[in-house]
């Protein structure tokens, strides 16, 4: 298996470079406008994935989510609402390229909210930081990535929005380690490394998501790519 592992990092990385290319179409397009529903745009932006790269299948359950929707949490499924003229809104979606799973999200800031413009810039740079610091620490597990990210949320003024930071990520569809969940998140639960392999001998691929939110002001934000690659 070890003699794969360059084609599965180039495929992982190919699926990310067309998330990329999908999310600057969608800015591009000016796909996520005032006045839209959300759910409009979710099918807007799968459509446009099917335009440009023939992609049918998403891993998982696309995602956009204005406004006070922001603070919700990936499983969460509030109503749908309408984007408004000063809202902030993320985008989360897990394409399948060639059977290999991308998994990306990005925040847009509609309207001159200088807190909400703060939280957009806020999230590459947490992004960032922590991918520094998972990649300086051979022997990190998932509870003290999860607590890493938490403080640099804290330090930028902002609260992590969820339970996790972050999972695994491969051809889909990925395994779930012995079906041990927390074992495939980054979380307060996963007191196993992440650098490691899979019980198949393949190194072990994650992402790592940042959702910042703000309750006293009722919005969040969200940005997630690949951590390992």
């Amino acid at each position: 298996m070890v003699d794969d592992e360059p084609m599965r990092a180039a495929r992982l990385l190919d699926a990310q470079a067309k998330a990329v290319r999908l999310f600057t179409e969608i800015e591009e397009r000016g796909m996520v406008a005032p006045g839209e529903g959300e759910r409009a745009v979710s099918d807007r932006i799968r459509d446009l994935a099917n335009e440009l790269f023939g992609t049918t299948r998403h891993w998982h359950k696309r995602i956009v989510r204005s406004g006070p929707n922001t603070l919700m949490p990936y499983k969460e499924n509030p109503p749908d609402r309408v984007i408004g003229a000063d809202d902030i809104v993320f985008a989360d979606f897990g394409p399948i390229f060639e059977e290999y799973e991308a998994d990306f999200g990005r925040t847009f800031v509609l309207g001159d909210d200088p807190v909400k413009h703060r939280l957009r810039d806020d999230l590459p740079e947490v992004f960032a930081a922590g991918k520094r610091f998972f990649e300086n620490a051979p022997d990190i597990t998932g509870e003290r990535l999860y607590a890493e990210v938490s403080r640099l949320a804290d330090k930028a003024g902002w609260e992590l929005g969820g339970w996790h930071a972050g999972h695994l990520v491969g051809e889909f569809p990925h395994e779930w380690i012995d079906g041990a969940d927390t074992e495939s998140y980054i979380t307060p639960a996963n007191d196993t490394p992440l650098h490691r392999t899979d019980k198949a001998g393949r190194l072990c691929h994650w992402i790592l998501e940042i959702h910042l939110v703000d309750r006293e002001r009722g919005f969040g934000g969200f940005h997630e790519e690949l951590l390992t690659l």
